[in-house]
């Protein structure tokens, strides 16, 4: 039996560079699959207000869920051995972190 998991499509797309006359590239379209609600964690990264705006929330929160969802499906790969208990740790603070009212 397969595992039911959510499906996301995300596009990046690069809308000014740093430097003049660095190379624009095309966006960058993906679907995958994660076994959270990434909008629900969004918002719940948001009303914990642990960041300088409600953007760096939702890209805290983005970035997260896709690094740990990649780390999660290769938890066999020693890239991942040493940083994983830390990983571990870091999410159970996150977790404890109380959300504002």
């Amino acid at each position: 039996m397969e595992k039911r998991t959510n499906k996301y499509h995300l596009k990046l797309e690069l809308l000014a560079t740093a430097k003049v006359d660095e190379t624009i590239y095309a966006p960058i379209e993906l679907e995958f699959d994660n076994h959270d609600n990434i909008f629900t964690i969004v918002e719940r990264m948001k009303q914990r207000n642990l960041f300088h705006t409600e953007n760096q929330s939702v890209e805290f929160a983005i970035g997260l869920k896709m690094f740990s969802e990649v780390m999660l499906k290769n938890r066999e790969n020693p890239l991942f051995s040493d940083f994983s208990p830390a990983f571990r740790e870091f999410m159970k603070k996150l977790k404890s972190t109380p959300i504002e009212d």
